[in-house]
């Protein structure tokens, strides 16, 4: 029973920080692992008291070396029960004071903000002078989670908002930006169209059949062919508080 409850924890793990199991187990895979890879490789940046907004389940916490880590989530009705979250917020006001936190860990939220100008004011208000704020934000997505589904963004649109919000953008990236982006659509299509059953074991049975073909193409064809810097996944994004 421990054994397979291992299995269990490790087949989940493979959700946020897919590694060669994810290949097989995760539609999600390419743009999972862009993530994490991105975020790792950025986390440094972030320390000292931490607040993450739109905190989810907190999957990149253990990525980060920090005195506090606070998680923030949205509530608009009293609807979210989300158990990780040390806060919740109506969608307007954080519930902080004015420059209480060194940094900022902000993942896959901002298309779900409909006054994005209003969000990262807020977010500009929280941290401190100089403070940084790690962002990811998709380009090329699906209409998910709907309705609040509000918008995406361009590397160029997203340094606009940063910068007219008091941000200085000091490195910007692109994930996936190569032939795995085309796959990854693939596979978002097929968890939508296909892996509807509500047996969990069902579903994993049809990933592996109809998603982990897919994984292992576009892994094999990201190698051999060119990167292109104009059809990607993600954002990725540290920026600075100037003002």
């Amino acid at each position: 029973m421990k054994a397979f409850d291992n299995i269990k924890k490790y087949i989940k793990q493979q959700g946020f920080a897919p590694g060669l199991l994810g290949v097989f187990t995760n539609p999600f895979y390419f743009a999972r692992k862009g993530l994490f890879d991105s975020i790792k490789s950025l986390s440094f940046h972030i320390s000292g008291h931490t607040l993450d907004v739109g905190c989810g389940s907190k999957p990149y916490q253990n990525l980060f070396k920090l005195e506090s880590y606070t998680g923030l989530d949205f509530d608009k009705d009293g609807t979210n029960f989300n158990p990780d979250a040390d806060y919740l917020y109506d969608g307007t006001h954080f519930p902080f004071d004015n420059e209480v936190y060194d940094s900022c860990v902000s993942s896959q939220v901002l298309e779900h903000v409909f006054e994005p100008g209003q969000f990262l004011s807020e977010i500009n208000r929280v941290l401190k002078i100089d403070g940084i704020l790690l962002l990811t934000v998709p380009f090329v997505w699906d209409e998910h989670e709907q309705p609040y589904d509000y918008a995406r963004y361009s590397s160029f649109g997203s340094k606009y908002l940063l910068e007219k919000h008091g941000f200085e953008v000091l490195i910007q990236k692109k994930s996936l930006n190569d032939i795995s982006v085309i796959f990854q659509l693939m596979n978002a299509y097929i968890q939508k169209k296909i892996l509807i059953n509500s047996n969990r074991y069902i579903n994993l049975s049809l990933t592996i059949l109809c998603c982990s073909p897919i994984n292992i193409t576009g892994v094999v064809l990201s190698w051999l062919l060119p990167k292109n810097n104009d059809l990607y996944l993600d954002n990725i994004i540290v920026a600075k508080k100037v003002s």
